[in-house]
């Protein structure tokens, strides 16, 4: 069958078209995406504005008609930490649901993770053994760990790179003052979670997902897209940090100059660098690899577990 899965993130609303059938490969069809960036778009209450909503509607009705046009039997649409944290989502949900038919399903920051892991334990099999897996959204950064396809343990802590450079990054480029702040805060949260993650010993195997560490690896080194999923792609860290003092420097016009950086994300980019290169220095990680996979997928993949018990 052919789904679409609608992913209202806090950057952009993604439409993913997949032919998905059991026990095969979900094999992508369509990818249609609008930035929307609605972490940057929060009222100072927390709430999204009128002018927010007003885009989210016409965005959603878009990927809609885009669904229709491919042929979309099922839709599975769901709205991550923008939405969830925004102080009026039960009104933002509601306003969606009235206007375009769809109810968004605001999944937690542990569902992210949960549901990111068993994207990447489905990509990269049994034979990775203890999986440890990192994700920076635009609101949120995710970290799960586990022996199967669910995680022992999973976590969600609001650092994500959007929020990140909204709330703390205003300048162009920003203050060193506040990086420095910045990263002090960063790892001072990340701190607090390291030691639950320990005590189930040390991973076999390090993945991360997500936009903002396949663009970090593309500035490493790393394969571009064009080159397509299997090729393996590889984040070091020593390289992380010598990137991530530069891009400090950059404007957002530099930035978004640079190979594999999306003119959308550019802005975010130095947040993100932070909380990657804090991550894998605060869990001992020298190298880890970029898995294609991510959220979208383990919604899809869910989906089709279900289906299997139909």
């Amino acid at each position: 069958m052919r789904l679409g899965v609608l992913d209202v993130g806090s950057n952009t609303v993604h439409l993913l078209v997949v032919d998905a059938h059991r026990g095969a490969r979900p094999m992508p069809a369509r990818s249609h995406k609008a930035e929307l960036r609605l972490a940057e778009l929060l009222e100072a209450d927390g709430s999204i504005g009128t002018a927010g909503v007003e885009r989210l509607v016409r965005t959603v009705r878009a990927a809609l008609d885009v669904a229709e046009d491919h042929g979309v039997a099922e839709l599975l649409p769901f709205a991550t930490s923008a939405v969830r944290e925004a102080t009026n989502a039960d009104r933002v949900l509601a306003r969606v649901a009235e206007e375009t038919g769809v109810e968004l399903r605001v999944l937690s920051g542990e569902d992210e993770a949960r549901l990111t892991f068993l994207a990447a334990r489905r990509w990269l099999g049994w034979s990775s053994g203890r999986l440890l897996l990192f994700d920076i959204g635009g609101g949120s950064l995710e970290i799960a760990f586990g022996m199967d396809e669910a995680p022992d343990v999973a976590v969600s802590l609001p650092l994500g790179a959007g929020r990140l450079t909204a709330g703390r990054l205003p300048g162009d480029p920003p203050e060193e003052a506040d990086i420095r702040a910045l990263r002090r805060e960063v790892r001072n949260r990340i701190a607090e979670v390291v030691g639950e993650f320990n005590r189930y010993g040390k991973p076999d195997r390090v993945v991360a997902t997500s936009k903002t560490f396949r663009q970090l690896a593309r500035l490493t080194g790393a394969a571009p897209s064009t080159e397509g999923q299997y090729v393996p792609r590889r984040l070091d860290l020593e390289d992380l940090r010598v990137w991530g003092r530069k891009l400090s420097l950059m404007r957002t016009s530099e930035r978004a100059q640079l190979p594999g950086v999306s003119e959308g994300r550019a802005r975010q980019l130095p947040a993100g660098a932070l909380v990657a290169e804090a991550t894998m220095d605060l869990f001992g990680v020298r190298t880890l690899d970029i898995c294609p996979w991510a959220l979208r997928e383990g919604v899809i993949l869910r989906r089709l577990d279900r289906m299997r018990g139909d």
